[in-house]
């Protein structure tokens, strides 16, 4: 189904968060600090009285040099370009960064070994046995795992940023083995992640989890008898969410306007040509004897030559000859795709918008988008270089930006949950993380990884809140699609608990350094200010909250880790903190 989204990607402007009701009143009225919809003024105008008279020229000023934004001025800068580009990070690591280069720790972040995959940790914890077979058995404390304790920061995070942008949910594998196969789907994003985006696709493409997804495994040729068409549902969303989006782009991601409208990328002839290369790919059960093990989903598909389509095949103005091979029309289809001009602007595009900010300028995308077709070496759909263009640009950098309305993005409610949980090194003793699946709104978090409701994410990048300000102001809030009254109170409620180190089976964090500060709210505070926000939550903000918790006693060791933990659940639930600019 094709959804257009007419509107200009700009600003991200939160809602305050509440507390629950058993929380002390204090803390209630502490969590509710609003951040205002700071729009900037234009205009000005002149009665029609006679002119001025002209002014002395002045001097032009000698420029002022630029700061050097290869590497963090302070630890605030640290922080925030931590919150980019990964998951969550602690004080040791900001101090870390402090004396490298940006770009150093990305290298040095490319650098590290994979930590363990999901299919194999999961092989290894038990999750093949037979009763498990129609079970997602597994798969969260995987997932969970990773996420949280993998020294990877980098790597974690576009992993997650590109789960979202090719989507394979949990919700919609229905089959033998589905934790498998979703285990496998994710260890090819996580594999790929500093890769070649052409092979990225290629991988996602064979993945049983996706043929099983967007149902074109087993994908048969058109019956003339029957007048059965081949299934058409990949080849449409491999346009419209992977690679092309749905209207023509210039190189900077705005859209190309031929008579003042539009232009639709593709059209349903180009779906029904480019649907039949997607014929007669099934699993590739060799040498396995039914009932099938888990192997099964970690194969690539293979070709079943009685279901394929040999007859030509069109699409976006390419012919694939009659008689073509089935892996020969795939390479041409995938390779049609991956050098479309769109795919450059519009992944680029997608990437900034999940990593740094939902508004970002032309000039960015556009800077982004031409080391996504050269990294400067001729190659094209390079992941690495795109990462470290997309972390470097002056735009994602300067502080001074962050300072606009039109700058940031909402923090989803499960990158949250993983900032608290890598920022204060959240561990599993039993090994297992049992975290579950974080999908209610109402108690939970309202979004779990690789639980997406649709191919189309847990919100689409061109949402705009309906009715709000930021509607009015021009502007997009994505992840507002998820921000729901029930959300908001679950999401505070959860993060209570889990702070608590309650409702996640054994995973706790360490407060020891926090535990350190206790004495003195205001340090505290500074603290949690500088780790979990970057010093972006402002200090009258954070005086209504030193007295809040000044209301907590301390005499008893359980009274100061009361006080560690509302301070945590306040900085969290605060507004400036879920807006990361």
């Amino acid at each position: 189904m094709r959804q257009h989204d007419s509107s200009p990607d700009l600003a991200i402007i939160s809602d305050a968060a509440a507390l629950p009701p058993s929380a002390p009143s204090a803390w209630r009225q502490a969590s509710w600090l609003a951040v205002p919809v700071a729009l900037a003024g234009c205009g000005g105008g002149s009665g029609g009285s006679a002119p001025a008279p002209t002014p002395p020229p002045t001097p032009t000023p000698p420029p002022t040099p630029l700061p050097d934004w290869s590497a963090p001025a302070n630890p605030a800068q640290a922080a925030r370009f931590l919150a980019q580009a990964s998951l969550g990070a602690s004080k040791a690591d900001i101090v870390a960064l402090q004396p490298l280069k940006f770009g150093a720790w990305i290298d040095a972040q490319m650098a590290l070994p994979r930590s363990q995959g999901h299919y194999d940790w999961m092989m290894e914890k038990g999750y093949s046995v037979d009763t498990a077979i129609f079970s997602m058995g597994g798969l969260d404390n995987s997932i969970w795992r990773k996420l949280i304790s993998s020294p990877d920061a980098l790597r974690q995070r576009i992993t997650l940023a590109l789960s979202e942008l090719c989507v394979a949910s949990a919700q919609g594998v229905n089959s033998s083995w589905p934790q498998f196969a979703m285990a496998n789907y994710l260890d090819i994003i996580d594999a790929n992640a500093f890769g070649n985006y052409r092979v990225l696709l290629e991988q996602l493409t064979l993945s049983p989890a996706m043929g099983m997804y967007l149902t074109f495994l087993g994908n048969a040729k058109a019956n003339p008898a029957t007048g059965s068409q081949p299934d058409e549902n990949y080849a449409r969303e491999l346009m419209q969410l992977f690679t092309l989006g749905l209207v023509a782009l210039n190189p900077d991601g705005s859209v190309k306007l031929v008579a003042g409208k539009p232009v639709d990328t593709y059209a349903q002839d180009d779906v029904s040509g480019l649907a039949r290369v997607f014929t007669g790919w099934d699993v590739d059960a060799t040498g396995l004897t039914k009932p099938y093990p888990a192997e099964l989903r970690r194969r690539p598909m293979v070709q079943v030559a009685s279901r394929y389509e040999t007859g030509a095949k069109s699409f976006l103005g390419v012919s694939v000859g009659a008689g073509t091979p089935a892996p020969d029309a795939l390479k041409v289809a995938l390779d049609t795709l991956f050098n479309h001009p769109n795919v450059a602007p519009f992944v680029s595009k997608q990437l900034i918008l999940r990593l740094v900010t939902s508004n970002p300028s032309d000039a960015y995308v556009g800077r982004v988008a031409a080391v996504f077709a050269n990294n400067g070496a001729g190659v094209r759909g390079d992941l690495s270089a795109v990462l470290r263009a997309l972390l470097l640009d002056a735009e994602a950098r300067d502080p001074a930006l962050a300072q606009g309305s039109s700058f940031g993005k909402v923090r989803e409610p499960v990158v949250r949950f993983l900032n608290w949980a890598r920022a204060f090194g959240a561990a599993s003793p039993g090994g297992l993380w049992p975290v579950g699946d974080l999908s209610d709104p109402a108690t939970k978090l309202g979004q779990s990884p690789l639980r997406a409701p649709s191919v189309f994410n847990f919100f689409r990048p061109g949402y705009v809140p309906p009715a709000s300000p930021i509607a009015a102001a021009g502007l997009l809030g994505p992840e507002f699609q998820i921000t729901t009254e029930s959300s908001v109170a679950g999401y505070v409620n959860f993060m209570q608990r889990a702070i608590a180190g309650q409702g996640i089976g054994d995973v706790k964090a360490d407060y020891s350094t926090l535990l350190a500060l206790v004495g003195d709210s205001a340090a505290l505070l500074a603290e949690l200010n500088l780790v979990l926000a970057a010093n972006q939550i402002p200090a009258a903000t954070l005086a209504t909250l030193k007295t809040a918790l000044d209301t907590i006693a301390i005499v008893t060791d359980a009274g100061k880790l009361n006080r560690v933990q509302a301070a945590l659940t306040l900085v969290m639930a605060a507004p400036a903190y879920i807006v990361q600019k």
